[in-house]
């Protein structure tokens, strides 16, 4: 094989590779956007919940600098007796099907990618610590194949099918808007 040729297929594959990963980390930023899309209609949730306006519920949300937290109030203002039965029963399913969410987007907001030059295989090493009684261990290294990239664009599709969900609610119970 003449070396020009050599040089065509490396350059080829790392070609491949470039735009693997460049797919990679495009996918991940939409599961972003999706999620901050999102997440940030709980305000009308809070609005509608607390019976304040959006600009009340907007410092509320805020204030509140974790997305547990922002799903914990919008569950707690829902059960809340005088929010009515229908009402509550969309509130809290729409909030568990974002907490459900949050476990896979978490994990791509807390870690490290890498690729392999070679394969452009991906990998993710998570940013965390587990803890036992015992030892601790961190870094769990995780690949990121079809497989998991098929687990990011259902939560996408999932994200928006929240999204929706809240849209819906703030309007059938005249949440402001």
């Amino acid at each position: 094989m003449q070396i020009s040729s050599i040089r065509a297929t490396q350059a080829d594959r790392s070609r491949a590779i470039n735009s693997r990963l460049k797919a990679i980390l495009l996918l991940i930023g939409q599961l972003n956007y999706t999620w901050t899309n999102t997440e940030s209609l709980l305000i009308h949730m809070i609005a509608g919940l607390a019976r304040v306006d959006k600009e009340t519920a907007i410092v509320i949300f805020l204030t509140l600098n974790t997305t547990r937290a922002r799903i914990d109030v919008v569950d707690r203002l829902a059960k809340m007796q005088k929010t009515p039965s229908a009402c509550r029963h969309d509130v809290l399913g729409a909030t568990q099907r974002l907490a459900d969410e949050a476990k896979l987007r978490n994990k791509y907001n807390h870690c490290i990618y890498s690729f392999d030059p070679d394969s452009g295989q991906g990998i993710t090493q998570s940013m965390r610590i587990f803890e036992s009684r015992e030892e601790i261990k961190y870094g769990k290294v995780e690949k990121l194949d079809g497989a998991e990239i098929e687990r990011i664009r259902a939560s996408i599709d999932a994200l928006v099918a929240i999204n929706r969900t809240f849209w819906d609610i703030t309007e059938r119970y005249g949440f402001p808007n």
